[in-house]
């Protein structure tokens, strides 16, 4: 009787125990998908647990989509048994015969996995192709040009072609510090056969802007979508990106999609050595326009004569297009009072157009004949590969006396010379002076005469003296202007100079340091940092704007915390450098 009831326990805690082995299981839902389709892993742990799978090993080959998670318990034999089951939506991210290595669960180990995407490894690029022809859905990219120059623009094409319903699908290029995107455009629809086979094809192009020299790895577009889980083709709308209604998959179930592009690699050229311009402009065509305000040139002293300039280039945007009033020379004299630039940027089929509209108010003090000398600006033909320059002529200013000014009295000076007297002709011209002479008659005449022309002159002097008032008024109120114009954009370049030092972003420092000593000297703008440096004098922001042009157009990684915190104010009364040769050369910009 003892040894039935110890029977009776043990069978007892057989029943309420659970299997104490533990083992991990794998499976998938299919072996082979196409480029871009998901697959299934299913995951399953025997016994209870409250680990998850580790899925980092996964993250090489695929993106996890999704993921989802359940468990059960069963009786057998009169043990119960549970089971914990992970259900992993993987997206294969390339080609090829992808490896699905063990993972790692609750102590145990799952067995390794393999799947074939696109119909096979692919040994070469004739491979790739053929495997992306026979796809229901791929993406091809191009690159025009293929190496560009560093601040300059090229053109990447994304061509997704599809024969298959997509619905939700979106297409994203994500850009970096390295390499600034936009996109150009709307997407472009139409169809194509390749292969003997008709897809749909949808193009869309971006423009990329590299910051850096050297090479740049991009990662390639991808596209997100679902697609019919059967063979059901139910297409609803055109536009595989927007136009897509929901009942086009409301009857079918659907599963993800995520396929990615090729990588996209830029070889990135550094400003070339024949390079002997000052800012670097790198364009496909740039024109530089004038037109004149009075168009005759011809003024009066202290009035202003406006120029306009226009600069355009393709290939730039607005932005990078430099100052013009700043590389204009002007003969003693004449000042310059340049009003706020007006950029723009537009997008012309597959090319940034940037362009530049200033006024710049001319005023010269004196009357005189002066010479404005050429104004010219060098630029990089990125088209034919050569350093090209655009001149504005010569011209001249014939500026006049003021209006009301010495010049009124002018025409007294042109009389004739009376004539040589002589003791004859003295005596023979001689007036004859009796009681009863003209001449005394209208003397009170003579008197009334010659007041009313005091008055006159008198009236002429008070009116020109309150025209002189006048334009020292208007030249006064010019100069506050332009000041608190310079001021304005001097703490607005600060700030930004401030604020891409925090970010360290070297090129847009570079840029802003650059408007801040222009709104700073606007008479006296030194070009480029080597001058800035020169004209500060200080061996410490010598080594720290080298380091800044150093990561502007070479690799590497540079701080902005230093030369923030000694660069927080420019000098008015800057000490010139009096000898160039004392510093190094800086890397050219």
């Amino acid at each position: 009787m003892k040894n039935l009831s110890h029977i009776i326990i043990a069978m007892l805690i057989c029943c309420t125990t659970l299997t104490a082995r533990a083992a991990v299981t794998a499976s998938l839902d299919r072996d082979q998908v196409e480029s871009g389709e998901s697959v299934q892993l299913t995951l399953q742990h025997d016994g209870r647990t409250d680990t998850q799978p580790d899925v980092a090993p996964l993250k090489r080959d695929f993106d996890v989509l999704g993921s989802s998670s359940g468990s059960s318990f069963q009786f057998v034999n009169g043990h119960m048994s549970a089971q914990v089951q992970v259900t992993l939506t993987l997206s294969p991210k390339h080609d090829g015969k992808l490896r699905i290595p063990p993972l790692q669960w609750g102590g145990d180990q799952s067995p390794e996995l393999e799947v074939t995407v696109g119909g096979g490894a692919a040994s070469s690029q004739s491979d790739r192709t053929v495997t992306a022809n026979a796809s229901h859905v791929f993406l091809i990219t191009t690159l025009e040009p293929k190496q560009p120059y560093v601040q300059s623009t090229a053109v990447l094409t994304v061509r997704l072609y599809f024969d298959q319903q997509l619905y939700q699908a979106g297409l994203e290029l994500q850009g970096s510090n390295d390499v600034l995107i936009q996109q150009l455009g709307k997407d472009v629809q139409g169809s194509e056969t390749r292969n003997g086979r008709r897809y749909d094809v949808v193009e869309r192009k971006y423009l990329l802007q590299p910051q850096r020299s050297g090479q740049i790895t991009l990662d390639g577009p991808v596209l997100e979508a679902q697609i019919a889980d059967t063979s059901r083709s139910d297409r609803f709308g055109s536009d595989p990106f927007f136009g897509r209604t929901p009942l086009a998959g409301m009857f079918n179930s659907t599963r993800p999609l995520r396929l990615h592009g090729d990588a996209i690699l830029l070889n990135v050229r550094p400003r070339p050595a024949a390079w002997t311009g000052g800012d670097w402009l790198p364009a496909q065509k740039l024109t530089l326009e004038e037109s004149w305000r009075p168009d005759n040139a011809i003024i009066h002293a202290g009035e202003p004569l406006t120029r306009h300039l226009h600069l355009s280039a393709d290939g730039l945007t607005g932005a990078q297009l430099p100052d013009l009033s700043a590389l204009m020379r002007l003969p003693e004299g004449v000042k310059a009072y340049p009003d706020q630039a007006k950029l723009d940027t537009q997008e012309r089929g597959d090319k940034l157009v940037g362009s530049r509209d200033q006024d710049i108010a001319l005023i010269a003090s004196n009357p005189g004949h002066y010479e404005l000398p050429a104004l010219r600006l060098a630029w990089w033909d990125t088209v034919q590969d050569v350093q090209r320059e655009v001149v504005l002529p010569a011209r001249t200013l014939d500026v006049l006396p003021a209006v009301g000014g010495s010049s009124a009295a002018a025409p007294a000076v042109a009389n004739p010379a009376p004539e040589p007297v002589t003791a004859a002709t003295a005596e023979a011209k001689a007036p004859v002076v009796s009681a009863e002479s003209p001449s005394t008659r209208n003397l009170p005449w003579l008197w009334i005469s010659l007041a009313l022309g005091l008055l006159w002159l008198g009236t002429l002097v008070a009116w020109w003296w309150s025209r002189r008032r006048a334009s020292k008024v208007i030249m006064k109120s010019v100069a506050a202007a332009t000041d608190l114009n310079t001021e304005l954009r001097a703490g607005s370049a600060l700030k930004a100079f401030r604020q891409a030092c925090r970010d360290n972003d070297p090129n847009m420092a570079r840029q802003n340091l650059l408007l801040w000593a222009r709104a700073t000297w606007p008479q006296d703008v030194p070009v480029g940092l080597n001058a800035l440096s020169q004209r500060l004098s200080d061996p410490r922001l010598t080594t720290l704007l080298r380091e800044l042009d150093r990561a502007c157009y070479a690799d590497g990684v540079w701080k902005g915390e230093s030369l923030a915190q000694m660069l927080k104010v420019l000098p008015t009364q800057a000490k010139k450098a009096s000898n160039a040769s004392e510093l190094g050369e800086l890397y050219p910009f």
